[in-house]
């Protein structure tokens, strides 16, 4: 194997920037970086014809109120948060109706005075951030309406210029509404393929991932770094396929639920996340048994599985995203060279059995008479809209919720930058207000980041803006340059939000140039730099100022909620192996401490990008407690997919370690005193191995979290 060593070293892979979406091994640095799987072309498309349109068809009439329509439409495209289309619909025509009543009321209020409007405005800024506690749909709705809200104080209305811009707000929220149900309407079932082709892709990067743990030699007593190699790989690769897969999951039963039957293209979803779910945790299970194994026909059998698996995986993808046949005999020769390699390994052979069982599956599934619908889905039904709207809203009303400090917090702050947007007479300072709002969010790190990617992507967009405006010179060619602006802006909106506000402002400057066409592109782009810089360290100063509520002090929490959900799954595949319990259940539990893991580095990743040092031991303990459970996972997960242990272990032998389980894990969760000491080893040599390796991890986490103890 020393002769297929790659040139670069595991380590450089798990050094690269993050993004939002793949955050990455290093849990210090932000998650800043692009990412170009994320482009979406037709949501360019739509924002185009939303936006450009109008803005053409006012060229052409001339009528200037035509903007208003523009610019809602503009703002319903940001709301689109995406997914089903249940759930989209009624977001943006909330934001239709409430930013046409938004405009409306706070136009009229404007000519109230300062003492009036000052806070009466903030308190609608408070509600508004207050909506995240609803989901991602409500926050990016909120958000939107904030900004609505600033622009709306820009000048007083008269009633009947009020009822004009209402109806037009509405007008381009119709209108951008029903392009995005023309657009989804063309491909149903679109998002959903693409989310579990995305499960599929990155299941192949962590084999990929995986077998250059191999050939770099990271086993202990190869030469290699050991521990720290595979604690990167769990962090960077099995972290962002859990959290693909729970992501897909929700969209597929999103889907299957408003259709109340398993259609075609239903059942054919939900199989194939489902084997991807379980190739996921076979892989787990094989990087539990490799962990610190010297044994080199086993490395190189593993080495030659994760060779061959990698591509068979991504064109599984690749024929779920283009919705074509599989080619089922080059699989199976594939699928046929793997079991050849692990013949003869008693370990390495059930997992292979099992990947095959599932790739098969995959693979019969792009075919076409491959799968049958089945019935209706009981669990994918809504709850009841009370329990949507007024539970959340009474879990966060408490000084404990994040959200809630947030939303004061951005109440608060706006006050002053108000104070200065309303005083200063200048007709871009409202920008500065915008940058505040949006930039705050309810964690220190979010916030920084937030800033930093709003700053470099404002100035980076308004020279391209200041450009273009520059040499397009008439209304006519501003209004066309809209339309590739729109479709680049918004088709790379999710690659990073850097790389969104670049693409957007020069929209801005365009649409102020067409606007106030009196005001220099250049103007133009150095105000918005300069306003967004400030509102940019106002919203920091703020969130150090006010309540703020440093991740260190959640990390004890995370961890008792990770702890308690190995517990869980621990018990689980005992029970199971047992015959007690349903493989149903053992899948959910293991789901269920993945997300907890997931969970415990997001809060480590932002304790880390905090400003205080006084915290770094917790910090240091909860990366060791969050290793030790992604190590505990991996040797449950081998545990139950050891046929030679399932097949010896018995009652007797089970419950006393599924109980000694139970209460080392449980303590721990609770905050107890010591574990008791773990029960005698089986005789059956096939549990002695598994068991005790299970058996160290836990109390290595005991030590973790006891550092001082003995």
């Amino acid at each position: 194997m020393s002769a297929r060593r790659p040139n670069a070293s595991i380590f450089s892979r798990s050094r690269r920037r993050g993004t939002p979406r793949n955050p990455g091994a290093d849990l210090s640095r932000l998650p800043m970086g692009l990412d170009f799987g994320a482009v979406r072309i037709a949501e360019g498309i739509r924002a185009a014809l939303a936006c450009a349109v109008v803005i053409l068809a006012n060229e052409w009439l001339g009528w200037p109120p035509l903007f208003y329509m523009a610019m809602a439409a503009f703002f319903t495209c940001l709301c689109d948060a995406g997914g089903p289309i249940r759930f989209r619909v009624p977001a943006l025509l909330s934001f239709t109706a409430l930013g046409a009543l938004t405009w409306m009321g706070f136009g009229l209020l404007r000519d109230a005075g300062l003492p009036v409007v000052v806070p009466v405005a903030c308190f609608g800024l408070f509600c508004f951030a207050f909506a995240r506690v609803w989901g991602t749909g409500a926050t990016a709705v909120g958000n939107i309406l904030s900004i609505v809200l600033i622009l709306s104080l820009n000048q007083p209305l008269t009633g009947r210029e009020a009822l004009e811009i209402g109806g037009m707000v509405v007008a381009g929220g119709l209108w951008a509404t029903l392009l995005t149900m023309v657009v989804w309407r063309l491909h149903p079932y679109r998002p959903a393929r693409t989310a579990v082709a995305e499960c599929w892709r990155r299941l192949a990067g962590l084999a990929e991932d995986l077998r250059g743990l191999l050939l770099a030699g990271a086993a202990p007593g190869r030469g290699g770094a050991g521990g720290e190699a595979w604690d990167a790989h769990g962090r960077a690769h099995r972290r962002a396929v859990r959290e693909e897969i729970e992501h897909a999951r929700g969209i597929v039963l999103d889907l299957v639920g408003m259709r109340g039957r398993l259609s075609l293209r239903g059942s054919q979803a939900l199989l194939r996340l489902e084997a991807c779910d379980q190739i996921f945790g076979l892989l787990i299970a094989l990087a539990g048994r490799l962990e610190g194994t010297d044994d080199a026909p086993r490395l190189r059998a593993a080495e030659t599985m994760l060779r061959l698996l990698r591509p068979m995986l991504i064109v599984l993808s690749r024929t779920m995203v283009d919705d074509t046949p599989a080619r089922l005999p080059v699989l199976e020769r594939a699928i046929a060279r793997i079991l050849a390699a692990t013949t003869t390994d008693p370990v390495l052979r059930p997992i292979a059995e099992a990947m095959a069982e599932r790739l098969r599956i995959a693979a019969r599934l792009s075919s076409p008479g491959g799968y049958l619908p089945g019935g209706s889905v009981g669990n994918a039904q809504a709850q009841p809209w009370r329990d949507r709207v007024l539970g959340p809203l009474r879990a966060n009303l408490s000084w404990q919720s994040a959200t809630l400090r947030h939303a004061l917090r951005v109440g608060f702050i706006s006050a002053p930058a108000l104070l200065v947007t309303l005083q200063s007479g200048e007709q871009f300072a409202h920008w500065l207000t915008i940058t505040v709002v949006v930039t705050l969010q309810p964690f220190y790190a979010a916030t920084w980041q937030r800033a930093l990617e709003r700053i470099g992507g404002t100035v980076l967009g308004g020279l391209i803006g200041a450009v273009l405006a520059f040499y397009m010179n008439t209304p006519l060619l501003l209004g066309l340059m809209l339309f590739p602006l729109c479709i680049v802006a918004f088709a790379a909106r999710q690659v990073s939000f850097a790389a969104w506000i670049a693409g957007i402002t020069p929209i801005v400057v365009i649409l102020m140039e067409l606007v106030h066409p009196g005001n220099s592109s250049w103007e133009i782009a150095g105000m918005r730099a300069l306003f967004t810089v400030m509102g940019g360290l106002i919203a920091i100063a703020g969130w150090l100022l006010l309540w703020p509520s440093w991740e260190p002090e959640r990390l004890g929490a995370e961890q008792r909620e990770a702890i308690a959900a190995h517990a869980r799954y621990g018990h689980a595949v005992l029970a199971e192996m047992l015959g007690d319990g349903l493989p149903a259940d053992t899948d959910a539990a293991r789901r269920a401490a993945g997300m907890t893991t997931n969970n415990l580095e997001a809060s480590i990743s932002r304790a880390l990008q905090e400003p205080r040092s006084t915290h770094r031991p917790a910090i240091a303990a909860a990366t060791l407690v969050d290793s030790t459970l992604r190590r505990i996972a991996g040797r449950l997960s081998a545990l139950w997919h050891d046929p030679a242990a399932r097949a010896a272990l018995t009652s007797v032998e089970a419950e006393p370690w599924q109980r000694w389980i139970d209460a080392a894990l449980g303590g721990m969760a609770s905050g107890g005193g010591d574990i008791p000491p773990r029960p005698p080893l089986p005789a059956n040599a096939a549990l002695v191995e598994p068991l005790s390796r299970i058996a160290r991890q836990i109390e290595l986490l005991d030590g973790a979290l006891h550092p001082k103890r003995g």
